[in-house]
């Protein structure tokens, strides 16, 4: 008798194009750090390159789902769940850097085996300026590198550091209210799209508390701005131009400053996350990174 498929392969199974065969897997990529992967395995043209992707910061893989079914059609998709995800399993006292989270990143093309251009790099906020960081470790060079509203630097107001660092994790269930308020007020525009604060609140409804302490404190000390000069791969910057969240100003600036940089405007997170973002990486994949 067949043993029953896992509920949580079967679940990705509905993320990803039919006939994408689906496997998840655990990866130390430092000690006391385990990070899961989602590999979404196109059954065809395995010479094609492989899609490595990391999402924004506690996102969650269903506000991917219809990029995900899109890009699966063409492509294998291995997607790595970061160090603040609740996936982790983490020791106590890591570090949740982007210097971290970027160190993970390149210790996982290593165990995956990938080649030098074998594979092609997609993210988004967090995840995306993980990807530029991570840039300066790399042992097997991306064909190209595909962003999303990647964050230059994470704007924390004092008076939040200080919340956060006074804040006692098994209290999260009353601060997070606090916290989807200020986004809803000064960091998101719910006119243009109101999806992406409630993307937002389902993301904060899952995280893991113990892990969003840490990870605020080094998030607030970051910038991106020294390393721009020197990543040499091609790029395709994919911003929106209403997401006051991902500062689109900054944006445009990390765009000026990449050596090798197309820049396309979505507007707004929803379209960013949709099959006409799949369909500008094909276009920028044939015209640009071949």
């Amino acid at each position: 008798m067949a043993e029953p498929e896992n509920p949580e392969v079967l679940s990705f199974r509905t993320l990803a194009a039919p006939g994408t065969i689906v496997g998840i897997e655990m990866l130390q990529t430092a000690p006391y750090v385990e990070l899961r992967l989602i590999k979404f395995e196109h059954p065809g043209n395995p010479r094609r390159p492989r899609i490595l992707f990391i999402a924004g910061w506690v996102s969650l893989i269903e506000g991917w789902g219809e990029v995900l079914r899109e890009m699966t059609r063409d492509f294998s998709v291995y997607y790595l769940e970061t160090r603040e995800k609740i996936s982790s399993r983490v020791g106590a006292k890591v570090s949740f850097s982007v210097d971290a989270i970027g160190r993970d990143i390149v210790r996982a093309i290593d165990m995956l085996g990938f080649e030098d251009t074998s594979y092609i790099f997609f993210g988004s906020s967090l995840g995306a300026t993980a990807i530029l960081d991570s840039t300066r470790h790399l042992t097997r060079r991306p064909r190209c590198l595909i962003l999303v509203s990647p964050n230059a630097e994470f704007r924390v107001p004092r008076i939040w550091k200080i919340i956060v660092g006074a804040f006692y994790p098994p209290l999260y269930a009353l601060i997070k209210p606090s916290v989807k308020w200020y986004l809803r007020t000064f960091r998101l525009d719910l006119e243009s799209d109101h999806e992406q604060y409630e993307k937002y609140c389902r993301a904060l409804d899952a995280a893991d508390p113990a892990k969003l302490k840490p990870g605020v404190l080094s998030l607030a000390r970051y910038t991106v701005w020294p390393l721009l000069n020197d990543i040499p791969y091609s790029s395709l910057i994919i911003g929106a131009s209403k997401d006051k969240l991902h500062e689109p100003y900054k944006l445009k600036k990390i765009v000026e400053i990449l050596p090798a940089a197309v820049y396309v405007d979505l507007e707004t997170n929803k379209r960013t996350h949709s099959r006409e973002m799949v369909e500008h990486i094909r276009t920028y994949l044939r015209d640009h990174c071949k």
